[in-house]
């Protein structure tokens, strides 16, 4: 078969899993399925690390200057949470059909000392915390069986984690592998950086300024913010302002909460200033939003597809 009859095929694959099984798949709790057959517009999200490959259909993202695409042509490699807009390209001829893997730190130590001194990591983009690589034929044929034996329980509890393994190495020695090699890497300012960032996700309620943040990192302000932006591509203020208002937004759709709640919640003092920065980052009001966000298709958890990696 040629890459595009490949692709159809684990598109297949794909939608009758989704269709016949519960997700998560027990043994593969790192594991998710992606499936629509409707376009999603352009819209803000938030990502968790993670590794996402597309077999028919194309998202595109949108972070300040930068635009990527990815595709059945290019899978995405996240190695930090992420705000940023997201719109979906799917139709029922064309759906959008792929997995996401999230990175399991300790099984990416476990492979990287396996590996040893035996592998040359290529160091292309390892200061940013998005990058895309082509998707090569080795990847599809190990998501194929993994496909395969996500469809019987206990070959998806005993092999599977060994084939989600094998993808991860070739994503660690092909071209963005110096991205993965830098999430566990120690002192490197990417590390450092990360550091910062895993505060802000267990601290976000709290008043955090940029000195706290520096020192965290064990830098100057002028460091920090350099190598933040880098990163990110935001200043820290702006990172935690967007962490804020993803949480919050989740609260009032998942949880049914109220945006003066919600606002409290996530360390906002004013109920009327979180709306006003609701509005000005979401371009509506809570309200609208939600009203908005339950019209769009569903995927994985109940959450929109325009919400999904």
């Amino acid at each position: 078969m040629n890459r595009h009859e490949i692709c159809q095929l684990l598109t297949e694959k794909v939608n009758q899993l989704k269709q016949n099984h519960k997700m998560p798949i027990e043994g593969l709790p790192d594991v998710e399925l992606l499936y629509g057959t409707q376009p999603c517009p352009r819209t803000p999200v938030m990502y968790q690390p993670g590794i996402v490959f597309l077999f028919s259909g194309q998202k595109t993202g949108y972070l300040n200057n930068r635009v990527f695409r990815y595709d059945a042509n290019e899978y995405l490699l996240l190695t930090v949470p992420l705000p940023f807009e997201c719109e979906t390209t799917a139709t029922p001829d064309a759906p959008l059909a792929g997995l996401r893997i999230n990175i399991d730190m300790l099984q990416l130590q476990t492979l990287l000392m396996d590996i040893g001194e035996d592998a040359r990591f290529q160091p292309g983009a390892s200061s940013s915390g998005i990058n895309s690589a082509t998707l090569s034929e080795e990847i599809l044929c190990a998501a194929e069986r993994l496909l395969d034996v996500m469809a019987r329980p206990l070959d998806a509890r005993i092999l599977g984690r060994h084939i989600v393994r094998e993808i991860l190495y070739h994503v660690l020695t092909g071209p963005r592998g110096g991205a993965l090699l830098a999430l566990v890497s120690r002192q490197t300012h990417f590390s450092l950086i990360s550091r910062v960032l895993k505060r802000i996700e267990t601290q976000y309620t709290e008043n955090l300024s940029v000195d706290q943040l520096a020192a965290e990192a064990n830098m100057s302000v002028s460091a920090f913010h350099h190598n933040f932006k880098s990163i990110t591509s935001t200043s820290p203020l702006q990172y935690l302002k967007s962490y804020r208002l993803h949480k919050a937004r989740i609260m009032m759709l998942h949880d049914g909460v109220k945006a003066s709640t919600a606002a409290i919640r996530v360390g906002y003092e004013s109920a009327s200033q979180f709306s006003r920065e609701f509005k000005r980052y979401f371009g509506v009001t809570p309200g609208e939003d939600a009203a908005r966000m339950r019209t769009l298709p569903q995927g994985e958890s109940g959450a929109p597809l325009a919400a999904r990696p």
